[in-house]
């Protein structure tokens, strides 16, 4: 089942390659949607795919890249919008 879940990432997630590793890792998952540096010091994610693969993302959310130090993710789950048509770094 398609579903989108929205991602608020606490901690250490700015200037540690942390949007590019959630890109690298949508691609292989099959995950479309977005990812951006917010202005309190968080990162964003809005992601859509099988509710599965959607898991898999935020367990490696909660790790992070090398440099990163994860605080607290939060997850809203929401049903797909097919807004989405790749993944993409803002």
């Amino acid at each position: 089942m398609r579903r989108r879940v929205v991602l608020k990432v606490f901690g250490v997630v700015q200037g540690v390659f942390y949007r590019d590793f959630i890109a690298q890792h949508t691609s292989s998952l099959n995950l479309n949607g977005s990812v951006e540096n917010q202005n309190d010091g968080t990162v964003k994610v809005i992601i859509e795919g099988e509710e599965d693969d959607l898991h898999k993302l935020i367990e490696l959310a909660m790790q992070g890249p090398r440099g990163s130090h994860i605080e607290d993710v939060q997850a809203e789950w929401l049903a797909a919008t097919g807004e989405f048509k790749r993944f993409e770094i803002r």
